[in-house]
């Protein structure tokens, strides 16, 4: 697995945009130049990030989400687990 998140990722099982693996490593997102830990699903080529809109759910049960857009960073909190091995 490389070093560089998804260009597009989702927390939601349901998206096709979700990856257990990536999810599983963490991911950290900064958004205009703040790190943030409420993201539900970034793309970092377009330059937007969702987030829940309080704690409003839709008749599904889904969380609600807003799109704001603007500069996105991301990075993986954990390295990968075979470049661990390859540093002992």
């Amino acid at each position: 697995m490389s070093d560089t998140p998804p260009d597009t990722l989702s927390n939601n099982p349901r998206s096709p945009h979700f990856n257990e693996d990536a999810l599983r490593r963490g991911i950290g997102i900064r958004f205009k130049g703040v790190e943030r830990r409420d993201v539900e699903e970034y793309s970092i080529s377009e330059g937007w990030i969702r987030v829940q809109l309080q704690k409003k759910v839709d008749r599904h049960g889904q969380p609600l989400t807003i799109k704001l857009t603007g500069p996105v960073e991301a990075w993986y909190e954990t390295s990968a687990e075979g470049s661990e091995e390859e540093e002992k």
